[in-house]
């Protein structure tokens, strides 16, 4: 990464208080204290009572500006993610995008924590592949490789890809993806499959495999813990699937 913009990841501590931020790069901020009195406004002065707890937190566009107040001693995670390495992983316009305030996602809160610990030291390799990890699955939640879809269902099949997404490793069921999207389970499969070129257990399974392949390049987790990851409690079910669309298995694809 000689010559580029680097990535910071903190651990920070600070009083009650809080007040104007302004950022240049997209930030993460991960609480570890619960926050009841917190108060946010991004891109004006009008602030919002929203309450965070520990695991919570936010993720802001590079160029944006508000206030952030707290009423007790808060201590959070911060990470700065530059333009190079988000480019790294595809992700072209990482500054279009709506704040994410409140829930983070388990995965991306695992890699956040792991991030800042190793910042300093760990080896430089395993410092950019942890960073690599971190910017590939942000570019995941923050812009889906979403197919666009057109028609009538275009709206309602959109929220039930984005229930898939925010939902893989959960126990996914067709009459929830059904529901996300008001719909039938039979219209929903049918309009689904038509739109998409895939059942929807087809394409839940091939996202699963695409994350998987994923951790398997860029974490030291073992098998069973990317399998149960990415919705699989049954470790070699998990490798069935893996081998069907892959054609090897999971401990042969991370050494080649």
């Amino acid at each position: 990464m000689a010559g580029k913009a680097r990535l910071t990841a903190e651990r920070l501590h600070t009083p009650p208080g809080g007040g104007r931020f302004a950022i240049s790069r997209l930030t993460l901020g991960l609480f570890l204290v619960d926050q009841d009195r917190h108060r946010i406004a991004v891109g004006s002065d009008k602030r919002q009572h929203v309450p965070l707890k520990a695991g919570e937190g936010w993720i802001l566009p590079a160029g944006a500006a508000g206030i952030c107040e707290y009423d007790e001693a808060l201590s959070f995670l911060r990470l700065e993610v530059p333009e190079n390495l988000l480019a790294d992983v595809g992700f072209e316009r990482h500054s279009d995008f709506r704040p994410v305030i409140g829930t983070f996602d388990p995965l991306l809160a695992q890699l956040a924590h792991q991030t800042v610990s190793i910042a300093g030291h760990a080896s430089a390799l395993y410092r950019e592949t942890m960073q690599l990890a971190l910017a590939a699955h942000l570019a995941q939640i923050l812009a889906p490789d979403r197919p666009k879809l057109v028609g009538i269902d275009d709206r309602r099949l959109h929220r039930a890809l984005a229930y898939i997404h925010e939902n893989l490793s959960a126990d996914l069921s067709l009459e929830d993806m059904a529901a996300e999207a008001a719909m039938s389970r039979f219209h929903f499969a049918r309009a689904f499959t038509r739109a998409l070129g895939k059942s929807p257990l087809q394409y839940v399974i091939h996202e699963r495999v695409k994350l998987a392949k994923l951790f398997l390049k860029t974490t030291r987790l073992p098998i069973a813990s990317v399998a149960g990851r990415v919705g699989y409690e049954d470790v070699s079910r998990f490798g069935q699937h893996f081998r069907r669309h892959t054609g090897t298995t999971p401990a042969a694809f991370r050494v080649d």
